[in-house]
């Protein structure tokens, strides 16, 4: 699935992103690759690439600000995933995340070489050391915990918003996901948890999280958040 930086040919799925957003026409439909032309106009050197395999082209945007208000509008990548279907949905978080990869893989982190971009796969190769990078994923899981009727809802410190959310975190090397679980409720919430369940998984792109989601039921003990992650932590009403 090789890419191809600035593309000619029109591609299925067209995406402008903004930093956590994505551009669409102003009636909330998808660009086209004309669009995309226009809007690169706006940023003659954003990052531009296709990857057919996918049918995906895509261009990171810097602002917003030029924009044009009459002819597109902009919406949260989340809002996107809630309103459209999964295929949709994941060619927009592979572009996102790709976008994302190709800012920050730039470099060998062996040899300290610029990197190319292979021609038959979705990576960057080391011309030096002959090194291939490959677009990451990093594990996640997020999960709800149940006590009867009751669920367990945490407000965390580093979000700006005063809104109560599932218990989430990243899954550490030699965990398996239902370890990562216990782990992380018990650390941030100070409780130990049973019938760990899986749910379903999510790309999550912001850069490049897999969102694995459990269920889980309360076992023991009494809730002790962790004060550097969390402000609060209770048991909700269904």
């Amino acid at each position: 699935m090789a890419m191809i930086n600035n593309p000619t040919e029109a591609m299925e799925s067209c995406f402008a992103v903004i930093g956590r957003e994505v551009v669409l026409k102003a009636d909330g439909t998808n660009l086209s690759f004309d669009d995309l032309l226009r809007l690169r106009k706006l940023e003659p050197d954003a990052d531009f690439f296709s990857e057919p395999e996918n049918q995906i082209c895509a261009i990171s945007l810097n602002s917003k600000e030029l924009v044009d208000v009459d002819q597109y509008k902009v919406v949260t990548i989340r809002s996107f995933f809630a309103e459209n279907e999964e295929e949709a949905s994941f060619r927009l978080a592979r572009a996102r995340a790709l976008l994302s990869w190709r800012k920050d893989m730039r470099y060998c982190s062996c040899c300290g070489a610029k990197l190319e971009d292979s021609v038959d796969t979705t990576s960057r190769f080391c011309p030096e050391c002959k090194k291939i990078y490959f677009p990451r994923i990093e594990p996640c899981i997020i999960v709800l915990v149940s006590r009867g009727n009751k669920v367990l809802l945490a407000r965390h410190v580093q979000r700006n918003q005063d809104v109560y959310t599932c218990i989430a975190g990243f899954i550490e090397v030699g965990e398996t996901a239902e370890h990562a679980v216990r782990r992380e409720i018990f650390e941030e919430a100070g409780i130990h948890v049973k019938n760990v369940q899986y749910r379903g998984s999510q790309s999550w792109p912001f850069p490049d999280q897999l969102m694995l989601a459990f269920t889980a039921e309360y076992e023991s003990g009494e809730l002790n958040l962790q004060e550097d992650a969390l402000s609060d932590v209770s048991w909700f009403d269904r």
